[in-house]
């Protein structure tokens, strides 16, 4: 049986110096004993996959809102697009893989309904703002997990890496810094490839001068940046592209800001108004409403206040449950 301290050896033998060792860990908020057969960084994984959380990604809108087709991306093939990007980097440059895919698979468990729509409403209506990064640690601290008021108890370099996965911060583990940046590579790049098969644009509407400097192939775009990222990275401190690769990579995401993100195509200005009205609806409701939310959510009232916990349960809902329980409130005016 190889057991967990025969792998702990083995990240010595095998990883970078800069890589971050699980027997190292900073560890978690309430002790535990270890496991027999893995690591701390992969329990973290475990713990992630097996989460309620994590299963609700399947049914929230990453870009586009009600795609018509199959193929379009949701939060949860993003989440795991994120995680083959940042392992490969992690692997070029022996680093650890188990910590890079525990942060890339918990990065986004906080992000509201209905994408960055959703996140922008609820940054209206909850009193000192909302972040989905700031959420995620809320949902592994708190939410979501077997350790009670611990949540899934997390060790500190993977909720390190959830929060600072976005924002000015940058992790103090270079797995969460690859996160960080492996994020960025898979939105811009799926996006494009999304963008694209809806006919909201062409490749021939990508600036020359990207597709010259990356690549003309969604593959192709990933390869070329990834590579960058070990090439310049490997034995170093810090994770980093080279500035070409960067400075194109920059141009190609404001593209999309320009022509995607905000087309009506992508997001009608109805549904737009219709997200913008369940969310905000249910919000309130909630809130004039406390017995109706589920038994486990207002036994938090007490200790939380009441807005921390509508913001948590509407966060939390998937596109679809949203807008079932936003029509059952609206045709029965209360909630059974």
């Amino acid at each position: 049986m190889i057991g967990r301290e025969e792998l702990e050896k083995r990240e010595y033998e095998i990883l970078s110096p800069f890589a971050a060792k699980s027997a190292e860990s900073k560890g978690r908020t309430l002790p535990e004993e270890k496991c027999q057969v893995r690591t701390e960084f992969q329990r973290d994984r475990d713990r992630i996959v097996h989460s309620k959380s994590f299963r609700r990604l399947m049914h929230k809108t990453q870009v586009f809102l009600a795609p018509e087709g199959d193929h379009f991306r949701t939060r949860l093939t993003h989440t795991l697009e994120v995680s083959q990007i940042a392992r490969t980097i992690a692997r070029g440059l022996s680093l650890n893989e188990d910590l890079t895919e525990a942060i890339a698979l918990g990065h986004d468990l906080g992000h509201t309904p209905f994408g960055h729509t959703g996140e922008d409403i609820l940054n209206q209506k909850y009193p000192g703002g909302f972040k989905h990064n700031v959420q995620s640690l809320r949902v592994v601290e708190v939410l979501d997990g077997s350790k009670g008021k611990y949540g899934m108890n997390l060790t500190a370099e993977v909720k390190d890496g959830i929060l600072n996965h976005t924002g000015p911060v940058l992790p103090y583990t270079l797995e969460g810094q690859i996160v960080k940046i492996s994020d960025r590579i898979a939105y811009i790049n799926h996006d494009i490839d999304d963008a694209i098969r809806s006919g909201v644009i062409g490749l021939e509407n990508l600036p020359a001068d990207c597709i010259e400097v990356l690549g003309d192939t969604h593959r192709g775009r990933i390869n070329t940046l990834v590579m960058d990222m070990i090439v310049n990275s490997d034995g170093q401190q810090l994770i980093k592209m080279s500035d070409r690769c960067r400075d194109h990579m920059d141009k190609l995401r404001t593209f999309m800001f320009e022509n995607v993100y905000h087309n009506t195509k992508v997001k009608k200005i109805e549904d737009l108004h219709k997200v913008e009205t369940v969310i905000k609806y249910l919000y309130d409701y909630f809130l004039e409403h406390p017995y109706s939310l589920p038994e486990e959510w207002q036994k938090m009232i007490e200790e939380y206040g009441i807005d921390e916990v509508v913001k948590d349960h509407v966060a939390g809902m998937t596109d679809r449950y949203a807008l079932n329980l936003y029509n059952e409130v609206i045709t029965s005016g209360n909630l059974r």
